[in-house]
């Protein structure tokens, strides 16, 4: 799942003077970053309900099923904070209008892809695609937009990102059902250069000083890629492979580049991509263990889910897209309720943990699913339910508690980096889907149901995360 916090130095950027010379379309601007953020949303969801088709069309079985979505998730998660650095040295509008024509080519790959390793091209060019435009977004808007307009020009991106997201399985599975996965990629590819089309009549060129944002930190942005691919080729191997020299290799190196990207950012101090000092703080740190423990639960089921319920309940593309589609919409719906006036309530420390704990009911209701005939109302309706409460309790309330705990220096890198994070654990989670994939559980049904025992143990980490580090009142970074 993605997520939709701040993306790198926003409010830094929010505030950089422009200059007043250069003539722009608000709401044009507004027009193309919805358009542009959304594609990110509306692809993953495709590829959810598309997967089962993809994965029988190029005979790959379940590991290759992972990899038709890590190879996204993979270079989005890792470039996404540079990509935020990249359009404040090089110029926002410049870095967005090159990533919607990488996103439409790579989505034409992906639909013409010949055979198995060009759709992982096409795929890895698509999640580079998306680490130009995530983070541009906002800062293009809040460059387009001042005062109290603003705001109403972030809520209505937010809105229509998430709407967008809910009604992508549903139009993704009718499009996979009548015309096959390759004409779903093929129908974001107009959307891209739309998007592409307004951008340049629209919106103006703009940049950060860069002493107000993060560096452009290319040491950083190519170690911690490499470290995740070993460690996430080795995690989706393990299951298949065993504890060969191949696989334990891979962890072995993975880790150890990991450690070095580590030591490099230490190093690096303020002019690192991921600032360490920033997790000496309590609260930060307990906001990212919350994050990536949440996100890493939701990530697995959102992309086992649909798969189960195409390949062993016999729902079509379209059915499995309309099953989940409640969860998405009261996320939406209730955000800002429960995560805004009940999170001033509560206190931002009781709502993310009340909210992580709710998530591990939802998950518990999942591990309920029987053997046998599974009803749609009771096993899956409800769980999503409750799932949708949870969440909705906690993703405005963390978004906030992280620029908080960072104070107004590091807001942006923060908000960044817990962004980068969401991502990441989504990717963790969709490499161990092989152990229910390729396990001894049987049916995908009952994996399915071991996969949410693992919910619960997550989503109880991250109440237990917020509930141990989170402090009523904790000094930012200083």
């Amino acid at each position: 799942m993605t997520t939709a916090l701040t993306p790198p130095c926003e409010e830094r950027r929010a505030i950089a003077p422009q200059p007043a010379a250069q003539e722009h379309d608000p709401r044009g601007a507004l027009l193309a970053t919805i358009l542009g953020s959304s594609l990110a949303f509306v692809v993953g969801s495709i590829v959810n309900v598309a997967l089962p088709a993809m994965q029988t069309e190029f005979g790959v079985g379940p590991t290759g099923a992972q990899w038709i979505v890590n190879a996204y998730l993979l270079p989005l998660g890792a470039l996404v904070l540079i990509g935020g650095a990249l359009g404040d040295v090089a110029g926002r509008k410049r870095v967005f209008e090159a990533g919607l024509i990488l996103f439409a080519a790579s989505c034409l790959l992906c639909a013409v892809a010949w055979n198995f390793p060009v759709l992982m091209l096409a795929r890895a060019l698509e999640g580079v695609a998306a680490a130009m435009i995530a983070p541009t977004s906002l800062a293009i808007i809040a460059d387009a937009f001042t005062g109290p307009e603003r705001g109403k020009a972030i809520g209505t991106w937010a809105a229509i990102g998430a709407a967008a997201g809910a009604l992508a399985p549903v139009l993704g599975g009718v499009i996979v059902d009548f015309a096959g996965w390759r004409w779903a990629f093929v129908a974001v590819v107009p959307v891209s250069l739309y998007a592409y089309v307004v951008a340049r009549r629209a919106i103006r060129e703009s940049r950060a000083p860069r002493e107000d944002c993060a560096p452009l930190d290319l040491s950083g942005a190519v170690l911690i890629m490499l470290a995740l691919l070993a460690l996430i080729w080795a995690l989706i191997a393990l299951p298949d492979q065993g504890a060969t020299q191949a696989t334990l290799g891979a962890l072995a190196v993975g880790t150890a580049l990991l450690l070095t990207f580590l030591a490099v950012e230490y190093r690096k101090g303020d002019n690192a991509m991921t600032p360490l000092r920033l997790f000496t703080n309590s609260s930060f740190l307990g906001l990212s263990l919350l994050t990536f423990f949440l996100y890493a639960a939701l990530g697995g089921l959102l992309v086992l889910l649909p798969y189960v319920l195409i390949s062993e309940l016999n729902y079509s593309a379209t059915a499995a897209g309309a099953a989940i589609l409640p969860f998405p919409l009261l996320l939406g719906l209730l955000s800002r309720t429960m995560g805004g006036t009940l999170a001033t309530r509560l206190g931002t420390r009781t709502i993310l943990t009340g909210g992580s704990v709710f998530v591990a009911i939802g998950f518990t209701l999942f591990t309920r699913i029987p053997a046998g005939e599974v009803n749609y109302w009771t096993h899956i309706l409800l769980p999503l339910i409750v799932l949708a409460i949870g969440m909705a309790a906690s993703v405005a309330p963390l978004t906030t508690a992280v620029l908080q705990s960072a104070g107004a220096r590091y807001s942006g890198v923060a908000s960044g980096i817990n962004n980068a994070i969401a991502r990441i654990a989504g990717l963790v989670a969709t490499a161990l889907l092989g152990l229910v994939l390729l396990g001894e559980a049987g049916t995908l049904v009952a994996g399915l149901t071991q996969a949410a025992w693992a919910g619960v143990g997550l989503s109880l980490f991250s109440a237990g995360s917020a509930w141990l580090l989170l402090r009523h009142a904790d000094d930012p970074v200083p």
